[in-house]
């Protein structure tokens, strides 16, 4: 028997576009590329990194699993195919991309490209100034390749342009072999601490998160001839990613679309959810699938869907990633169309795509979910994994393909990722239960649970409960301190617009489905709540505000 393929991403897409080259990949406003010309521009983008002396200096077979051999590309941009070609054109270099959230401030963002030990920027025109203020703290940063926008701004000294090496520079792809051990970096979104850089083996997380293997059935491609022929019987449906590329759940989706041999859209408005656009988009685009993050992209597309006359019969799913959709977001999307369906997925930078729920007509819930190929509950002590039907509650862990640790941490990295009788898993912080009918109950991320008289309260639960009411726009959960509790649960609520509703209705609405105890004992008003770019809630921000008001 043959051994089994370790992918690399840049095999994949070569034997998929030979397959369907003249099928389109990338649809960004009125930009289009196919398969091919996304091939061709992602070769000139490697060669030139190569050129420029960058790429793999140590085998991974030489380093433990918190070190890095090679250098590092950072991705400082908004939606778009200049964000997928520079994902492609670093492997194809063996230099390894990792992501650089947008929203960050001066020292946020001097944090995260030292930690890096980053070497290159790819970078839109529009974060220039904010670039320009941490490079002189930066010294390893010696490649800066400036992606032109309508900011005005000039190319920052040393920085080349972007187009001019995807469309005129040498076409030939650099003369080095990715390997299935490259390296795919996916920094945390530092909500609840600050960002860590996750490193991935590229076949790992091709196989845990890009496609490689299916999350439903746990079917796993054979090898490249096998992904190419899938591709090639698929009909190429259309794909609407409206999450920033920065969060690893929309990264995910379009490497799995690429695997898939689907078109991927993005919206022509880049720098914030403008959901009109989003609906212009679906009927002229004609997308079969829309993937947001939780209620806050959830809730204004349902807003939109209620007002359009627009045609959206091609729609038939809205997948969800990254932050908790509510019952009530659910509701509001399929009662807007027929027949639509809900996909709420689970998973995390270090753990890769988990688990799902589906949500029809007729059966909407949330916070259980259907495990994917190895995703478990382990023990509090993480001695033992919880067999399904267990009392207890555990943390959420998956085995196999999981990641090699946290980049420069061989404290953290040890923590994270437990041996378990002889076998590897990663335990990131969620709780959760393992049901008897194998389901698993998501509890929440231990980091924002809040201990209140001896009892354990998940923010989570009380968000869905509070969101429930309808006047609430979007509501995120902390706690303070407290004398006589130790802590007490905080709602920080911002209302719909042109509606009013007290704390003490928001509070009698929680009562209806959550225990006395675990009612927030205060609410404040805020008039939006504080999230990262992609959707998931700013717990820091939330203490903050909750800390404020005692």
């Amino acid at each position: 028997m043959s051994e089994p393929t370790h992918f690399t991403v840049p095999g994949a897409i070569d034997a998929i576009a030979a397959a369907i080259g003249d099928r389109e990949f990338i649809v960004a406003g009125d930009r289009r590329f196919t398969y091919a010309q996304i091939v061709e521009r992602s070769n000139r983008l490697a060669r030139y990194l190569y050129d420029q002396g960058l790429g793999c200096h140590i085998e991974r077979s030489a380093l433990p699993g918190h070190d890095v051999g090679q250098d590092l590309l950072g991705i400082y941009a908004h939606n778009g195919p200049e964000y997928v070609e520079g994902m492609l054109g670093a492997w194809r270099a063996r230099v390894a991309p990792f992501n650089v959230n947008y929203r960050y401030v001066k020292s946020e963002l001097q944090y995260l490209l030292a930690d890096a030990g980053a070497t290159a920027m790819l970078y839109h025109a529009a974060f220039a100034p904010r670039l320009a203020e941490v490079l002189p703290d930066l010294p390893s940063v010696r490649v800066l390749i400036q992606i032109a926008d309508d900011s005005g701004h000039e190319l920052l000294p040393g920085a080349v342009d972007y187009e001019s090496i995807v469309a005129d520079g040498p076409a030939d792809p650099p003369p080095v072999e990715p390997s299935p051990d490259d390296l795919y970096v996916l920094y945390t979104g530092g909500t609840t601490g600050m960002p860590k850089g996750v490193l991935w083996r590229s076949h790992d997380i091709f196989m845990a998160s890009f496609g490689g293997r299916s999350l439903y059935t746990g079917e796993v491609a054979s090898s490249y001839a096998d992904l190419a022929a899938r591709c090639a019987e698929s009909p190429g449906t259309k794909l609407l990613v409206l999450p920033p590329l920065m969060h690893g759940a929309a990264q995910w989706a379009v490497m799995t679309s690429l695997t898939m041999g689907q078109t991927v859209v993005f919206s022509s408005v880049t720098d914030h959810l403008d959901v009109d656009d989003v609906v212009r988009t679906i009927e002229r685009e004609q997308v079969l699938t829309v993937t947001v993050v939780g209620d806050a992209m959830a809730r204004p597309l349902a807003d939109a869907f209620e007002r359009t006359d627009a045609d959206l019969s091609s729609l038939a799913v809205v997948a969800s990633g990254g932050a908790r959709l509510t019952p009530t977001a659910k509701q509001r999307l399929i009662d807007t169309k027929p027949n639509l369906m809900v996909v709420d997925s689970v998973g995390s930078s270090e753990t890769g795509a988990q688990m799902t729920h589906m949500s029809a007509p007729g059966a909407v819930s949330t916070g259980t979910f259907t495990a994917g190929p190895d995703t478990y509950v382990v023990a509090e002590d993480l001695g033992t994994i919880l067999q399904p039907g267990h009392d207890g509650i555990g943390w959420l862990a998956q085995r196999g393909y999981v990641p090699l640790g946290y980049k420069g941490d061989a404290t953290k990295t040890a923590a994270t990722f437990p041996v378990i009788d002889g076998i590897r898993y990663s335990v990131p912080g969620d709780r959760a239960r393992h049901l008897a009918d194998g389901v698993i109950e998501l509890l929440g991320r231990d980091s924002v649970t809040i201990n209140s008289g001896g009892e354990k309260i998940f923010a989570e639960e009380v968000e869905t409960a509070v969101a429930s009411h309808p006047a609430v726009a979007d509501v995120v959960v902390a706690s303070r301190p407290s004398d006589r509790w130790g802590q007490e649960v905080v709602a920080v609520v911002a209302l719909a617009d042109g509606v009013e509703a007290t704390a003490q209705e928001l509070i009698d609405h929680a009562s209806t489905v959550l225990a006395r105890y675990k009612l927030p004992k205060a609410v404040v008003f805020r008039p939006v709540i504080e999230r990262s770019p992609a959707g998931k809630a700013d717990y820091r921000w939330a203490r903050e505000q909750a800390t404020a008001e005692s």
